[in-house]
């Protein structure tokens, strides 16, 4: 009775972890935690739920009765029938991203940013395709220089640079900063964006990724101030590495999505730069991916959790008592002509942080800049999607390869 018991379970959580995928059944309290979770995994492995549920399947089926047989394989065949859906929607999502593109700037081809800068001899220029397994071995295939320090903060302030071994290091190759995720609390600079990084990085760039410190024990504004200083190393020692200092491009998901775009569009602003407010901290684009962008809003644009933890966690204050606090917070805050070309990319399905979130900004943006706005929202697509090699963070890498193949282009005319 356990047996027939525990296959029903089974194949009934499939369906619902399927219809999760589609629509997620919590974005409020704890539960949207947990729908995040198993959307991320439907939804950007659905091949690999499918072939360990089948096999699960396959193993216990002589222990079921007959009827209970049928029942569990018809439910769980509905359920993979959805899951090839959030498949092919995975591998669908290049057409969204090449649309958003094109909205705004011609087409720039796959791999063609590779022939806008100086690149070292190599033969197969062309990017290889990230994928869940290469993911695990590319970070030593390319962090070559880690744990460097570019502060004053111990292990929070460290850096690893990523470039291919055969980078010239003499060349003026175009630099990506990362910056991780984790609600300002967690996160480090390995296991986030590699298969951006990676796929930046053969094709000649160099990418950056830090750490920063993190509340609780730390508390807001250190951030965003690790973040700048991050900016000013680079400004100032890349080139000991073959980088371009004058060609930074900024990036990260979740927190570091927030905070790549508020550094984008607070350069050398001095409360955000105590003891440096004359480093150049501009950056030449922005590329956040989820971010919460806006701390002041009281209608449904927040998760209802986001407050209260802020409050709690990394402001240390209340938002009645210190309003301006989370306003200076908020990247919508500084929102201008002067902002740098900004590729804002967003999970239609995100249980954590609202696709208004992305919507309002990236609207408030295109107001008022005078540089490109590329805004792509993705359909049946979670938080955190781009942090395994899945098909969708492919598509992803590739396109915001284009968006700043096209920026960098434009720049060096």
């Amino acid at each position: 009775m356990r047996r027939q018991r525990a296959a029903l379970i089974l194949a009934v959580t499939s369906v619902v972890a399927t219809v999760n995928g589609y629509r997620p059944l919590a974005n409020r309290g704890r539960l949207s935690m947990v729908a995040m979770a198993f959307g991320l995994v439907v939804s950007e492995f659905s091949l690999q739920v499918i072939a360990s549920q089948l096999a699960a399947l396959t193993l216990a089926s002589d222990r079921l009765s007959a009827r209970m047989r049928c029942i569990v394989w018809a439910i769980s065949g509905l359920s993979w029938l959805g899951m090839l859906g959030l498949n092919s929607a995975g591998h669908k999502s290049d057409a969204v991203l090449t649309a958003a593109l094109d909205v705004e700037l011609k087409s720039v081809s796959r791999g063609q940013g590779a022939q806008l800068w100086r690149q070292p001899p190599r033969s197969g220029a062309a990017a290889k395709t990230p994928g869940p397994l290469r993911m695990l071995r590319i970070y030593r295939d390319y962090a070559h220089d880690s744990d460097i320090s570019y502060g004053e903060q111990g292990s929070a302030n460290l850096l690893d640079l990523w470039r291919r071994p055969d980078t010239d290091p003499h060349g003026r190759a175009p630099v990506l900063l990362q910056i991780p995720g984790g609600a300002w609390v967690s996160g480090n600079k390995r296991g986030q964006a590699h298969p951006l990084m990676s796929h930046l990085v053969e094709l000649g760039w160099i990418c950056v990724s830090i750490n920063y410190r993190l509340s609780p024990r730390h508390t807001w504004p250190d951030q965003i101030v690790d973040v700048k200083r991050a900016i000013a190393w680079v400004k100032d020692n890349i080139s000991r590495y073959g980088g371009d200092p004058n060609f930074i491009a900024i990036t990260g998901g979740s927190a570091g999505g927030h905070l790549s775009a508020l550094a984008a569009l607070t350069p050398n602003r001095a409360e955000f730069q105590p003891g440096f407010a004359d480093a150049d901290t501009r950056v030449q684009a922005a590329v956040p991916f989820y971010g919460v962008y806006d701390f002041t809003r009281s209608d449904g644009v927040l998760h209802p959790m986001m407050v209260p933890f802020l409050e709690k966690t990394v402001m240390k204050c209340t938002q009645a008592e210190v309003p301006d606090r989370f306003e200076a917070a908020s990247p919508v805050t500084y929102v201008g002509s002067h902002a740098p070309p900004f590729f804002v990319i967003h999970g239609r399905n995100d249980s954590f942080i609202p696709v208004e979130q992305a919507r309002s900004f990236a609207a408030r943006l295109r107001d008022v800049s005078r540089q490109p706005v590329v805004y792509a929202e993705l359909p049946l697509t979670q938080h955190a999607f781009d942090i395994f090699g899945s098909a969708r963070a492919t598509h992803a890498a590739v396109a915001v390869e284009r968006f700043l193949a096209k920026t960098y282009a434009a720049r060096s005319v």
